[in-house]
């Protein structure tokens, strides 16, 4: 009987059609198959790396608030450029007023041989007809002492001498020491290696009349943009600063005021006390208080009048000057004055604007920590890229610096080299990390309770002339019931 028929008849097994692989050889694994035996169950929960999530999402919640900082920065460099009107509106009335004010200058100096007895002599030249000037030396800086009274000697009838005999000493206790002998209407602030021009007192009473503000500021200019590539950023910052930031600042009806060229009425600052003795941004300090009791503060720049001024002389130099002002930007924060503006949109752009050092700091870092973050760290990419969203705003700035670098050197007469951009755009990260430096240690310094004074040494890089003291100008004297100056130690 064949197989085939033992095999229908059930006596002999059939065949398989396809072999079985041999016992030696194991089974290959297929992909994205498996019996259910195979399949462990997923724990969902402990898939998702829940710290990671909220670090990334951390991340990109900080990349979207520095892109708002960035935009709003870039908003008030360009604000006075949005309109010609609004360019005009920004400066001096080309035929100003007739005097209606008197003027009290004030200057405090400490250790300022080299440039004091200069600026003593181009204020007594101011073409005002009432101008008291007074000069403030500590009771421990013999040789400015010496400068500012052989300065009183050559102009008697606009200068004198305040000693101040506070300790420990600061710019807001000198100037405090010298309020209760000024005569003046307006009182002024200026620093001591100022360069001041002979008109602007007029423009000033002027613009005094012409709008009825409490507060007018005048424009301040750092001018030595080639010595180095952190001045060239620190004369931009003042020029945008001056030339359009502080007019948004006055139209919102809350300004910090800068340190010099800034014109109070006297009656304000005796009604206020004058200047907080214990902040390290004084002239901040004064703007929010006086904003806060609704006074109107105008501003006014015209390049032809701004006080020209050097940058610090070194970095080192220029990083003390930059904590302290973050610092005292932190005092005021703390103080809370600005609590007592009238509206929330005013008391919350207040907060904003007070933490602006902070934050600008932080988009410093955030570039840097964007690379470091693709290269290194086991990041999503679409994560590390969305880091870069203030990169953007950034890029527009350098743009805008780029054209307000070539406008300042057509402004002021000054030659700007291509190698003086090729700085700016090189010093961009640079600068912000040197900033958020500043901006970490007087965190630091506030925490500690560190409020000393760090002063800036100045040595006239700005003026144009070899700084010597220039030949008297004689001012003829007063007639009877103008102001003057006695001459005298006070």
């Amino acid at each position: 009987m064949s197989s085939f028929s033992l095999a229908l008849s059930g006596l002999l097994p059939a065949d398989p059609l396809l072999p079985p692989a041999p016992d030696e050889a194991p089974a290959l694994p297929s992909p994205n198959r498996g019996t259910p035996a195979d399949i462990a169950p997923v724990d969902t929960a402990a898939a998702v790396d829940w710290l990671a999530v909220a670090g990334w999402s951390a991340l990109l919640a900080l990349a979207v608030g520095l892109t708002v900082v960035a935009v709003t920065t870039l908003w008030w460099m360009l604000y006075a450029w949005r309109t010609t009107g609004t360019l005009r509106g920004t400066g001096f009335s080309d035929d100003p007023l007739p005097p209606a004010h008197t003027f009290t200058l004030l200057v405090p100096g400490r250790h300022e041989e080299e440039v004091m007895g200069q600026t003593l002599d181009r204020l007594a030249e101011q073409t005002h007809p009432h101008v008291q000037i007074i000069a403030i030396v500590g009771h421990d800086d013999p040789g400015t002492e010496a400068v500012v009274r052989a300065a009183a000697e050559r102009h008697p009838h606009r200068i004198e001498v305040v000693v101040d005999d506070s300790v420990p000493k600061n710019k807001p206790k000198a100037l405090n020491r010298a309020l209760p002998i000024a005569t003046g209407d307006i009182v002024g602030v200026f620093d001591a290696e100022d360069e001041v021009h002979p008109e602007l007192l007029r423009h000033i009473d002027s613009r005094f009349s012409e709008t009825g503000a409490e507060v007018v500021q005048g424009g301040v200019q750092l001018m030595n943009f080639q010595t180095s590539w952190w001045s060239l950023r620190n004369v931009l910052e003042y020029y945008f600063w001056f030339r359009s930031r502080l007019h948004f600042h006055a139209e919102s009806r809350f300004i910090p005021l800068g340190g010099n060229t800034v014109f109070v009425r006297r009656d304000a600052l005796l009604r206020n006390d004058g200047w907080d003795a214990e902040c390290l941004a004084e002239d901040c300090e004064l703007g929010v208080r006086l904003s806060s009791q609704g006074a109107k503060v105008v501003v006014a720049y015209s390049p032809e009048y701004v006080t020209r001024e050097e940058t610090p002389g070194s970095l080192g130099s220029l990083y003390k000057q930059r904590t302290r002002w973050n610092q005292g930007f932190l005092q005021v924060l703390k103080k809370g004055e600005w609590r007592k503006l009238p509206t929330a949109r005013q008391r919350m752009f207040a907060r904003y604007l007070l933490a602006m050092p902070f934050l600008q700091a932080a988009t410093g870092l955030l570039i840097p920590l964007s690379v470091l973050l693709i290269l290194f760290a086991k990041v999503p990419t679409v994560v590390a890229l969305l880091t870069f969203i203030p990169l953007a705003p950034t890029l527009v700035t350098v743009a805008v610096e780029i054209a307000g670098l070539n406008e300042f050197g057509r402004a002021y007469g000054q030659k700007v080299r291509v190698r003086d951009y090729a700085r700016l755009i090189l010093g961009t990260i640079p600068f912000q990390v040197f900033l958020a430096l500043a901006a970490m240690r007087a965190v630091v310094r506030e925490l500690r309770g560190d409020n000393s004074w760090e002063k800036t040494a100045h040595t006239g890089a700005h003026r144009d002339d070899s700084g010597d003291t220039p030949a008297a100008v004689t001012v003829a004297a007063p007639a009877e019931g103008e102001l003057v100056g006695a001459g005298v130690d006070r």
